[in-house]
């Protein structure tokens, strides 16, 4: 792979990296702050393999020596979450949404080190997330919220928002929770330039995907 194989954004701030892991194609995220080096990555979804060759390569993204400081994960289920015991061995933070955290514990044997609840910022020196709880796909599913001077905001909504419609639902109340939290939390507060990068597929954009939304709700789960 060549060394900017997985660079997508070079922020002013942070490099912004991606790869998809898995026959599920898993969308796996990495913020490196430019100052300090620190290392945020989104989702260890499968084949840490692959995961840290990605962390290699942003090795030239800052002067100071890159450390990963924390896995954050978008919710509890399996495919987002096989990587996370090789990490949890390095001994980074694991931070989840509050509501999904003991069954991620549970399944992968690890310590969530940090329950993320709506409205929490985490703060990585240099690099800081704002948590969004969108509640249907899974109890605990959180969006990561990267705001941007003098730019468009970036948003890592795992399998709540993609382009086409909001994440799958197993009841309509589930249902009418995520597209309300998502209307509620995403769309009436941020502009449409704002990048969705979703957990699995392409990204989209909030203005992209405005128009749908009567549509999404008419459609139902």
């Amino acid at each position: 792979m060549a060394p900017d194989d997985s660079l997508i954004y070079d922020l002013p701030a942070v490099t912004l990296r991606h790869i998809a892991v898995s026959d599920m194609s898993n969308n796996v995220y990495l913020l490196t702050a430019k100052k300090t080096g620190i290392q945020v990555l989104i989702d260890a979804a499968d084949d840490s393999g692959a995961i840290r060759s990605m962390i290699d390569e942003a090795t030239g993204d800052t002067p100071c020596s890159p450390r990963l400081r924390a896995v954050l994960t978008t919710h509890r289920h399996w495919d987002h979450i096989r990587a996370l015991p090789d990490f949890a061995l390095d001994g980074v933070e694991l931070a989840a949404g509050k509501d999904d955290a003991a069954e991620i514990e549970s399944e992968q044997e690890v310590t969530i080190h940090r329950r993320l609840e709506h409205g929490t910022v985490v703060k990585y020196d240099g690099v800081g997330l704002e948590v969004l709880h969108l509640r249907g796909h899974t109890p605990g599913s959180v969006a990561f919220v990267y705001p941007v001077e003098d730019g468009p905001t970036h948003i890592f909504t795992g399998d709540s928002l993609f382009p086409g419609g909001v994440g799958k639902t197993w009841s309509p109340e589930d249902f009418q929770q995520l597209i309300d939290d998502v209307e509620a939390r995403l769309f009436a507060q941020y502009d449409d330039d704002t990048i969705i990068h979703p957990g699995h597929g392409d990204p989209t954009t909030l203005g992209a995907e405005r128009p749908k939304l009567a549509q999404w709700r008419e459609r139902g789960w």
